[in-house]
């Protein structure tokens, strides 16, 4: 088969990359001009140029594939409200959709967000059936992913686009070059976090995420979301966890929610002040003082997607970190 990815050059993509290649795929990368793309040096892919933005490039792209993964977004969460931000999530998942319809795709996998759905906590997790629970945060990225899911799952009920949807939670892993999530292995390894919230995160190794991406090609059914998760962790215990990974003491002060949220406030003012995005903003502060725990059991289930213990995540993600230079 052969897939034309969208943000193949990030974490995820480059994970996911991989793992086509292996059962055999052939990749066309879809990448912004001028991108580096180090992450994907060496592989036997090819690359072309364009922008989701531009609706064109996209048609030219798809020429020829079976199938598309649009892995691409704008995770930016400062400032809140960004209308590149929403064009890059909405009307590039638009113009994806345009495309695939221009080339008659097998299949169209688009890769959201488990924030998508409503959270809950260790003995209620969040799933499918969840109702949007993450508009309260006023952030337009997690806004955006939502409407663009929201966009595709209404073309598949009435258009007949054959698409399902993926939903990672917290990804920890290789090739985390930006970084993301590795930012807080390397705050963790430095010593640079001095507390932890009351707050928690539903956490998976990407390369679990990549596997459950390369099933949903053939597996999985057309119009259904499944949220790639696996172990809910509050902080304390994630923290804990990534610290004995890398080898250092954990944070032991427990910070209360009030606290949280008034750092947040003044780094929320004083990023818009300086013109400078703060450590923590206001909506990350509500955001870490909430459980955002999930349930992946459908991803498992329909998409046999693996349940790898996060230890080795964070372990192959510090490795790569340190091995590029980042510690």
């Amino acid at each position: 088969m052969k897939v034309l990815i969208t943000g193949a050059d990030g974490m995820l993509g480059s994970n996911l990359t991989r793992e086509l290649l292996s059962r055999g795929h052939q990749i066309r990368a879809f990448l912004l001009p001028n991108s580096p793309a180090t992450s994907l040096d060496g592989l036997d892919i090819e690359r072309v140029e364009g922008n989701i933005l531009q609706v064109d490039d996209l048609v030219q792209a798809v020429e020829s594939c079976d199938a598309i993964i649009h892995a691409a977004a704008n995770t930016n969460i400062w400032p809140d409200r960004s209308e590149i931000v929403r064009k890059v999530n909405i009307d590039g998942t638009k113009n994806i959709i345009t495309a695939a319809k221009s080339a008659n795709v097998q299949r169209l996998v688009y890769v959201g967000t488990a924030n998508s759905f409503g959270f809950g906590s260790k003995d209620s997790p969040g799933d499918e059936t969840r109702p949007y629970g993450s508009a309260k945060y006023g952030l337009d990225y997690m806004d955006s992913k939502r409407e663009a899911q929201l966009i595709l799952l209404d073309e598949v009920k009435n258009n007949g686009l054959p698409a399902v949807v993926v939903n990672p939670t917290f990804m920890f892993g290789p090739y985390d070059s930006k970084p993301g999530a590795g930012a807080m292995i390397l705050a963790v390894y430095h010593q640079k976090v001095p507390g932890y919230a009351q707050g928690g995160r539903n956490f998976i190794y990407v390369k679990d995420v990549a596997i459950a991406i390369a099933n949903a090609l053939t597996k999985g059914k057309i119009g259904e979301c499944y949220i790639a998760g696996n172990q809910n962790l509050n902080y304390k215990e994630a923290f804990g966890t990534i610290a004995d990974v890398v080898g250092v003491k954990p944070p032991s002060l427990a910070i209360p929610p009030f606290a949280t949220k008034l750092y947040g406030r003044i780094g929320s003012l004083t990023g818009k002040l300086f013109g400078k995005q703060p450590n923590v903003s206001y909506p990350m502060a509500l955001i870490s003082s909430d459980e955002h725990f999930f349930s992946a059991a459908k991803a498992v289930r329909e998409l046999d997607m693996p349940q790898t213990d996060i230890k080795i995540a964070i372990k192959e993600c510090f490795d790569w970190l340190k091995g590029n230079g980042y510690c």
